[in-house]
């Protein structure tokens, strides 16, 4: 059967000529309904979009052919990941691809907001000549507060440099070296919203970033502030930001990005400000950047139909792995998601992964790509951590890998254990799979055994009567079932390890704190979100 290409959304015809000189059919059908594409996927192999195709569990389950889908851009929300992954479906995207891009539209949209330039051109049209109206402020001496100094927000740093700007940036997982490089003095965002002229944004969506900037924040900012976005829709609340701009709490705002693409009749409000500069998601939208995501992902879109050569992967698939080492690549994400989150916001700086027992003779590469994508999950967002990026992302955020191996492995015929140091403090975790089930089986001087397969929990107490009936007691009163419980113990202390089947509120983790008489309750989701 012959391998077919669709291209459902329009693409730069470098990119077009790529895939039409690779030997396969190459069709073009874009402004598909979801019933149109479910009706003709059948007949593909390959998938090729941009965002204006939501790829849903129905059309996943028409493609009864689809190998991989290829995203021309970064973002991936509008694909069914879970799903695609559950079916065996390759995605890709173009990580890198619009970078510089979205990092001279930010500047653009930082100075056209200081200069009035939209709203004195929109005056000129109109035949007036109102130059006191419209006078800016000089972006010279000026703090830009950069919340997220990433890959854009870097570049967006090395810019604004040039227009004798300090910079001062708020990213937890950036060491303070790297940051260092491009100029920028690492702060708290508390210091980075109350003492900027100009901010930036260039943080992932996730769920700890969803609405960081609302009311609250608005009031501790400097009623001269002016605010750019051209990062994501949704880490700005946007009816707060609507009165922010009305009643001059702040001074203005760029936005490229927001929670609806395009806006819905209740955000059409925040179109009628006059201190508010906006664009359609204009960040990757330059010739320039067009081509590049085209030319990517029609590139990558070939080499994995003729050979199975694997580029720029959102969800990592195991199908190249060593098969003896292929059930250990679950176990080795889990424990990276793992290990992130229960260092919190502290950057992890060194990170040793030992591989023991019969693992340490085999080829365990890729389980240590599994491990740092589990840690950059949380970090850059999921559908921005993959086999292709991990290593290099790693090695931006400052993180030191190492492997080793032991073939002694106590307990186990296999272990993977995974130690870090972050802020100078030390953390081990081990463990293993049962089956295909990932088990967490250690922690520290602790042992157990618990499966990683939801939430879980993990509370350090001073061992005494009452206090495991009194933890479930809350789980209980609060509707969250308890999957699987664990106790490790070492001397006078004990560690309780809790697999839940439900989202632990920060308000029932205090609560889990104060009836087990300590501080060290820690919470880990490992589903993406």
């Amino acid at each position: 059967m012959t391998t077919k290409i669709l291209v459902s959304d329009s693409l730069d015809e470098e990119g077009l000529n790529i895939l039409k000189g690779s030997g396969f059919p190459v069709d073009e059908k874009v402004d598909l309904t979801e019933d149109q594409l479910c009706g003709i996927i059948g007949d593909y192999d390959c998938l090729i979009i941009r965002s204006g195709t939501k790829v849903t569990r129905k059309v996943i389950d028409a493609g009864k052919r689809l190998k991989v889908i290829g995203r021309a851009g970064v973002g991936v929300d509008n694909v069914d990941i879970p799903y695609a992954t559950e079916k065996g479906i390759l995605i890709m995207n173009t990580p890198a691809a619009n970078i510089i891009s979205a990092a001279e539209h930010s500047c653009a949209m930082l100075l056209a907001l200081a200069r009035n330039i939209p709203f004195a051109h929109e005056s000129m049209h109109k035949g007036e000549w109102k130059r006191s109206k419209y006078t800016g402020v000089e972006l010279n001496g000026k703090v830009l507060g950069i919340v997220g100094v990433g890959r854009v927000g870097g570049e967006v740093a090395k810019r604004m440099k040039a227009f004798n700007m300090s910079l001062i940036g708020y990213d937890p997982y950036l060491p303070k070296e790297v940051a260092d490089e491009i100029g920028v003095r690492l702060t708290t965002f508390e210091e980075v919203i109350q003492t900027a002229d100009f901010m930036t944004i260039h943080t992932p969506l996730l769920p700890e970033t969803k609405n960081m900037i609302s009311m609250p924040q608005f009031k501790m900012m400097k009623p001269n502030v002016r605010i750019a976005n051209v990062a994501r829709g949704g880490i700005v609340e946007e009816n707060d930001l609507y009165t922010a701009l009305k009643e001059k709490v702040i001074a203005g705002a760029a936005f490229d990005v927001w929670c609806n693409e395009p806006l819905e009749e209740c955000e059409m409000k925040l179109l009628g400000l006059d201190n508010l500069v906006t664009t359609p998601h204009l960040g990757a939208s330059t010739v320039e950047a067009q081509e590049r995501v085209a030319v990517e992902v029609a590139t990558a879109a070939v080499k994995y139909l003729k050979d199975g050569e694997i580029t720029n992967a959102i969800n990592a698939p195991r199908g190249k792995m060593d098969p003896e080492t292929e059930a250990f690549a679950p176990l080795a994400e889990r424990m990276g998601i793992f290990a992130q989150q229960i260092n919190g916001n502290n950057p992890i700086e060194e990170l040793e992964i030992t591989y023991c027992g019969e693992l340490a003779n085999k080829q365990t590469k890729m389980l240590t790509v599994s491990v740092v994508i589990g840690i950059l999950k949380k970090i850059i967002g999921a559908e921005n951590a993959n086999i292709i990026n991990a290593l290099p992302v790693a090695k931006q955020k400052g993180i030191a890998i190492k492997e080793s191996t032991t073939q002694k492995c106590s307990n186990y015929s296999n272990m993977i254990e995974v130690r870090t140091v972050s802020k100078g403090k030390k953390a081990s975790f081990r463990g293993t799979v049962f089956g295909d089930q990932p088990r967490l089986v250690g922690f520290d001087e602790f042992t157990f055994d618990a499966p990683m397969n939801g939430d879980m929990v993990m509370v350090a107490y001073k061992d005494s009567p009452g206090i495991i009936g009194a933890v479930g007691t809350v789980f209980g009163s609060n509707n969250i079932n308890i999957a699987q419980m664990s106790v490790g113990r070492s001397g006078p202390d004990a560690l309780m390890v809790l697999t839940v089947d439900q989202h632990v509120p920060p308000g029932v983790l205090k609560k889990i704190a104060e009836v087990s008489g300590t501080s060290d309750v820690k919470y880990a989701d490992l589903v993406d979100d």
